[in-house]
Formats: C-alpha cells, structure tokens, sequence
C-alpha cells in the first residue's frame, strides 16, 4: 500500500475541496439513513394506534428508565386503553431500583386515574409523562400487579416511587417536533400526518441529494488535477532521465505507464473519494439508528463481518497479482501496436500480415489471461458476501419472528429494523470491490513511481556553466559500454579536434562512431576517461551550458506535432520570423516551404505526413542552423536527401561549418572528403586518421570503404 499511498502527495494540496467530499458523504449517509428510520413512523401512522406520539416517548422511556412498555395494541379488549404494559426491564436501571417488574401495568402516574368511560384514553398522556418528567424528581405511579399463590393467580395493586433520573438533553427538541403532529389518532390527523412525513422524506432527500452532488463534482475535481500533476511530474521526470534507461526498457512502456497506470490510480482514488467514504459511512448510520431500534438483533446480522474482511483482503492480494501482470502486457501491447503501425509499409511489402497476427496474438492471449483473473476474483467478491449477509440476516430474521411473537419487539420496528440492516448490507456490499480497486491502484502505483524513483541524468552538486569552445575537443582514453553488454562499444579512444576544425568519423556499422559522438552531449557516460572542452570535464559542467553549444542533426529525422515554423525554432524558441525563414533559406528548405497553402504555419505530424524524407532533413538542418551552435554532430545528415538536394545542402552545411566546430558522420564520399580530418574506426577504435589522399593510399579498411561504401553511396 506504500505506493498507493504516495498518491495523497497530489491529494492532500486540495484538503478544502476533500472537507466537503467528507462532510458531503457524512450528509449523504445520515440524511439517508434518516429516509429509511421514516418508514417506521409511517407504518405506525398508516397501520397502529399508538401513532408517532406514543412510539417516539415509549423509546425515550426505555432509555431514560430501562423499561419495554407493550403498548394496549396488543392487549384483549378487556385491558383498557389506559395501561401501559411492562414487558422487559434492563438491569440497573431506574425502573428496577424502584422496585418495578415485568408483566406490571402502570394505570396512572402523579395524576387521578381518568375514567375510560368518558371514551378519552390516556395511555399517551401516561407516556408523555413519563418520557417528559423532568431530571431528579420523583414520579409516584400506580401499578396493577399479577402476583400467583400456589396455583391462584390475583392481582394487586401497589404505588411505586420512580426517579426520574437526569433529563436526556434531546427530549425537548424532539417532543417540539413531534408537536407538530396532531396527537389523536383519527383519521383526518392520520392523513395529515402521513402528508407531513412525506414531505418530510421529500425535503430530506433533496438535501440528500444536493450534498451527493457536491460530493461527486469535487470528487472528480480533486481526482482529476492530481492525476493530471502526477502525469506531468512524471513525464518531467521521465525526460531528465538519461539515455540509457530507454536503452534497457521500452519508451513504449513508459508511455503506459503515464497514460494507462495512472489512469487506473485515477479510478481508485475516484472510488476512495467515491464510494469508499460515502458507501461505509451509509452503513454506519443504518447500523446506528438499527442499534438504536434493538442492539441485540443487530449485533447478530453482523455476526458475519469478520469473515467477510477475512475474504475482501484474500482476494486484494489476488487481484494486485493479476493487475500488475496485466499492466506488463497491456504495455507490450502498446510497443507491438505502435512498432505494427510505424512499420506498415514493411509488413505489407514482405507479406508479413500472418507473423505479425500472430504475435499479437499472443501478446492479446497473455493480457486476456491476466484479465480473466481479475473477472473472477471480481464475480466471486460480491456473490460470496451476499451469502453471508443472507446468513447473518436469516438468524436475525428468526430471532425477531420469535421476540415479535412473545411480545418484545413492535413488528412496525421490527420491519423498519430489517429494511435498515439490508441498506446497511446493500451498502456493504457496494464497497466489496473497494479493496480490489485500491489493490489494482497499488499495482499501477508501483509501475508509474517506478519511473518517478529511477534516477535522472547526474549532474554534479560543484558543476560550472561551461564557455564557449574556444580551443579543442579532447577524448581520453574513452571506454564505453552499453548497459546489459558484455562487450565495449569503445576501447581506449584518445582523439583531439581542433576548434573550427569539422571531422569525419568513418567506418563499417558498430564501429562506434555514433556511440562516440554520442558521449560529448553527455547522452552516456563513459566507463573510464574523460571528454574535455578546452581542458574542462564535461562532467563538472552544467548539462544546460554544455547542450547549449550543441547542434545535432541525426540520420532520423525527428519532428513534433506543430507548425514548421515552431519545429525550426525548436532549438531558439524566441527567434523571430525572418531569423526561421532566413535558417530555412540556407538550408533550401524555403523553397518547398513557401508554396504551401499555410506556409510556415502549416502543421506537420511526428511522420512528418505530406513531406519527403529530403524536405524533412532540410527542415532539422534550418534547425540546426537557427540554434548557432559551438559544435555541430551530422549523423548521416544527408541520408535521406535526394541526388538534386544534396549539393545544395553540402553548400549550406560547407558555410555553417565555417569558423565552428563540426562533427560528421557519414557513408558518402561527397561528405567526408572534404573534412578536416577524417577518422577511420573499426571494433570500438580508431585505426587511422588524417586526410583523404593520405589514408588512400595507406589505411586498407579506408580503400575497402571507399570503394564499398564512399563511392557506391
């Protein structure tokens, strides 16, 4: 859960919005659970005598006193509508102290008994005495008491002396409320009374309601901005990352984990914020309010939670299991479908449709199987709890039938009891998947702070800003090898360019010549030896300082999803219009620029659709151009351009390359021969260096290239 966790670092910055998710919640659940407490009053207008009167003071009674009164509902026609009935007594409480017991009928309290023949009963003027009275007095109540001698039974009456206790501090408010409500039980005052809790229920739900609102929006809100910093923290982080990293791991993989995992962490923090507070705190209040109707028959109905936690962390642990695996070859999907769709042409000229089918295939089998897992745990959550909420509840179910037959229990409250614990149940289990959400979040967590935590390229606490090359380029004794290689891509390479001088790097593929050119940006580092400018290790530089002076155009043609423009002033982002059209004009790329509909304005894709390769190249070339750069790296920089283009390029690349240092790589011969020096490296070394007509005539590998390679190109 640790990873999960550190997901509340982009939650907690919006605590003012999370306290009205909570106090919303807390609304939600009592004033819902308050809906479904209406339904006992109601059945006690629309199917008993006793009305809310008498219900709400026999509960006060009980509390205050510790005595279970049945009310005369129950009674033969003989006990007159005058009596209240005791049935139960708690222990140590007032009424047993006084010396009350089961089975008495209180007649009268502190007032002459009212004669029912005068048709006005005053069972309810009894208990509003009762459950009124104020705190630490007397009450004087006249008891009628069946008492048996051998096998006579008679009755007795006797004058029982009652403190009241302290007043429960609630008592008044709620006898104001129910004040409202006509006391006598006619008709007429029965319909008004169910009219008044019906627009009661009506009035509590739209509060409910209103408050599920503002819950569910700042839900969403807080859930949505702090997935929305995660993503941009951890791309940030993703591109100070060094190159090596996206060596040994798929970027493809990183991209998932930016888009999908956090999408996923999205959700669980939806449902903690969600469900997770407000579905618990539902079923808090229906079991409160249930305790309060009759604990005993309560604490059976949950007799079954721990077993139910017991099976919800069971299968957490087997659903961040399977997301994790899942997350794995979703991921691979993604690099196959990305790698399919880059490569099409290939796949469609070397008939390849079945190979690459059949590959996703598999990958599309592996993340079924993973996902199939998560189904099952998911189908099994819910059907599982429901059995055991059919268990507790059925031996609740049995154990109230019995109190409602011997007289304990009221069947109205019995009825509000069961429809209170099956919400409270319902609510259960709608919060059996929490758990699994939270689980599935854990697992993305892992993978996405995986990246967060992986180290970004060093860069020394004492680093100076580094000037402007003004001397020479040194490489020291350079050993390099690439991560999870067992074999050195350079071996004991020393090298010296001199500033304004331009050099060309020549040699078969994985000769090292890219590796090396890749070391003065500090794209690795090496194993061993330095790479000095102007006698200053680039490694106790500034990053910044050191790429400022670069300029690097690469045999792949890399572009964003922006205009041409802004992809020339990619590398001077402040560079005005004419400084762009004038880079573009030395790199000859005005001139396919111009003639288009939008110009410089005109959106380019990162396939750089509706341009050639050759264009595309001009395009990083004006880049390159417009940066300025110290030192400029040409990585096969006119690969791709066509036999009418090249010549105007190598007049524009001829004139940039003038008083700067420059860096080539290249096959063709129109590239190198006019270097400075050209340098021939084989298997990580350099074998040879100086200038065309000295290494033809001395250096073998030199003439096998030239003639290979140099000419033919």
């Amino acid at each position: 859960m640790k990873h999960f966790g550190r997901m509340f670092k982009y939650v907690w910055p919006q605590w003012p919005r999370i306290i009205i998710v909570v106090i919303s919640a807390v609304v939600i659940a009592a004033f819902l659970s308050l809906s479904f407490v209406t339904i006992i009053p109601l059945l006690k207008v629309m199917m008993g005598n006793e009305g809310i009167h008498g219900w709400v003071e026999r509960k006060i009674c009980a509390e205050r006193y510790g005595i279970i009164i049945n009310m005369p509902d129950h009674f033969s026609e003989s006990e007159t509508a005058n009596r209240l009935r005791i049935t139960s007594i708690k222990d140590d409480s007032l009424a047993q102290k006084a010396g009350l017991q089961i089975l008495d009928i209180i007649t009268d309290v502190n007032e002459p008994k009212i004669d029912i023949a005068g048709g006005e009963p005053t069972r309810n003027r009894l208990l509003e005495i009762l459950a009124t009275a104020d705190s630490q007095t007397e009450l004087a109540l006249q008891v009628s008491r069946s008492t048996a001698n051998g096998t006579v039974i008679s009755e007795t009456r006797a004058e029982v002396t009652l403190n009241t206790g302290k007043k429960p501090f609630y008592v008044d408010a709620v006898e104001k409320l129910i004040n409202i409500l006509p006391r006598e039980q006619t008709q007429e005052n029965k319909t008004k009374a169910v009219v008044y809790i019906i627009i009661g229920i009506c009035i509590i739900t739209i509060i409910r309601c209103t408050a599920k609102f503002f819950q569910e929006y700042m839900t969403q809100k807080v859930v949505q901005i702090s997935i929305n910093h995660l993503r941009e923290e951890t791309f940030s982080h993703a591109l100070e990352m060094p190159i090596s990293f996206f060596s040994s791991e798929r970027p493809s993989d990183t991209v998932s984990r930016i888009i999908r995992d956090t999408d996923v962490m999205g959700r669980s923090i939806k449902v903690m914020l969600g469900k997770a507070l407000r579905e618990p705190l539902n079923a808090l209040f229906m079991v409160g309010w249930a305790m309060w109707i009759d604990w005993k028959l309560t604490l059976i109905f949950m007799v079954g939670t721990p077993f139910v936690l017991a099976l919800v962390i069971i299968f957490g642990k087997k659903m961040k299991r399977a997301t994790r695996k899942s997350l794995v070859a979703g991921s691979q999907m993604l690099a196959k479908l990305q790698e399919a769709m880059a490569g099409l042409r290939v796949v469609k000229v070397y008939n390849r449709h079945d190979y690459e089918n059949e590959r996703f295939r598999i990958i599309n089998k592996r993340l079924l199987k993973q996902l199939l897992k998560k189904s099952k745990v998911d189908a099994a959550t819910m059907p599982l709890m429901e059995v055991f909420g059919m268990l507790a509840g059925s031996a609740a179910l049995i154990m109230g039938a019995y109190w409602i037959n011997s007289g304990k229990m009221d069947s109205q409250e019995f009825f509000g009891l069961l429809i209170l614990l099956g919400a409270a149940a319902e609510s259960a289990r709608k919060t059996s998947d929490v758990w699994n959400k939270i689980q599935e979040a854990n697992a993305a967590a892992e993978r996405v702070f995986a990246v967060v935590d992986s180290p970004v390229e060093y860069e020394k606490p004492d680093t100076v800003e580094l000037q402007p090359l003004k001397r020479k380029i040194e490489f020291r004794n350079i050993v390099f090898t690439y991560p999870g290689s067992h074999r050195s891509a350079l071996n004991r390479i020393n090298l010296t360019i001199e500033a304004g001088h331009n050099i060309a790097l020549v040699g078969p593929n994985g000769s090292g010549k890219t590796t090396l050119a890749n070391l003065l940006p500090r794209f690795y580092d090496p194993d061993s030896g330095q790479v000095l400018i102007d006698g200053k290790d680039i490694y106790d530089v500034t990053l910044t300082s050191l790429r400022r002076q670069i300029g690097m155009v690469t045999q792949n043609v890399v572009t964003f999803n922006d205009t041409i423009a802004a992809n020339i002033a990619y590398g001077k982002p402040d560079a005005g219009r004419e400084e762009i059209i004038n880079a573009a004009r030395r790199s000859f790329a005005h001139e396919f620029i111009a003639p288009l509909p939008k110009g410089y304005d005109t959106i380019i894709g990162e396939e750089s659709t509706g341009l050639s390769g050759g264009q595309m190249q001009r395009i990083i070339i004006a880049r390159a151009i417009l940066k300025n750069p110290a030192i400029l790296i040409f990585d096969e920089a006119t690969s791709q351009v066509d036999a009418e283009s090249e010549a105007k390029i190598h007049k524009a690349i001829e004139e940039i390359m003038q008083e700067r240092t420059s860096i080539i790589i290249a096959h063709r011969f129109s590239t190198v021969i006019n270097a400075d020096v050209i340098v021939v490296m084989d298997d990580g070394q350099i074998v040879a260096h100086g200038q065309h007509n000295e290494l033809i005539r001395t250096c073998q590998l030199y003439q096998s290239l030239y003639e290979t390679q140099l000419v033919q190109a």
